[in-house]
């Protein structure tokens, strides 16, 4: 996925839903933040979305721009709506979120994306492998900084035992990363 096209999923999303502000909270929301993100973390053909007010137009999101919809045929890419209580997201991250608004690509149009670290540690949370690779990359080419990362963690609405998890996991991981990197 590009930018570009992100820009078109906000100002789609954001028509059907008749909101003038999207959530993006699915990996694309690092777009973002790196708008020229390294193409590892580029690889979905989904965006995931929520309507900032008109939360009750979610269903009709999904069902006009959503997977295997003439939208994803033309496009090659499509918009799922999800409330934006489907992710466990950091405390705070609604503050932190990454404005993409602009007159052309979005028309005025406002898509609220993720932090990059918030959007890390909500992968982490549903730690399945993709997310965990995912995360890889992003420490890898330090578009994420650890301690940030570990910080953010600590205020998932997660389990402890989860949390330990996860702080072990990223301990690890970015150990090995610095390993190859010296």
């Amino acid at each position: 996925m590009t930018r570009d096209e992100l820009e078109h999923a906000i100002r789609a999303a954001c028509e059907i839903a008749q909101d003038d502000e999207v959530y993006i909270f699915g990996s694309q929301a690092i777009l973002g933040q790196f708008p020229e993100a390294p193409a590892a973390l580029r690889q979905s053909a989904e965006v995931d979305v929520s309507p900032r007010h008109r939360v009750d137009r979610v269903d009709a999101i999904d069902g006009a721009i959503g997977e295997l919809s003439s939208f994803h045929d033309a496009f090659g890419f499509y918009v799922h709506g999800l409330p934006i209580e489907a992710a466990k997201l950091p405390s705070g991250w609604e503050h932190r979120v990454i404005r993409v608004q602009d007159p052309i690509g979005t028309r005025g149009k406002t898509g609220l994306c993720l932090e990059a670290h918030d959007l890390a540690a909500s992968k982490l949370a549903a730690f399945r492998d993709k997310d965990r690779d995912f995360v890889r990359v992003l420490l890898k080419e330090r578009l994420i900084k650890p301690t940030v990362l570990r910080a953010r963690l600590r205020t998932l609405p997660v389990t402890a035992d989860l949390r330990k998890r996860l702080s072990t996991w990223l301990g690890i991981t970015a150990q090995e990363i610095q390993a190859r990197s010296d």
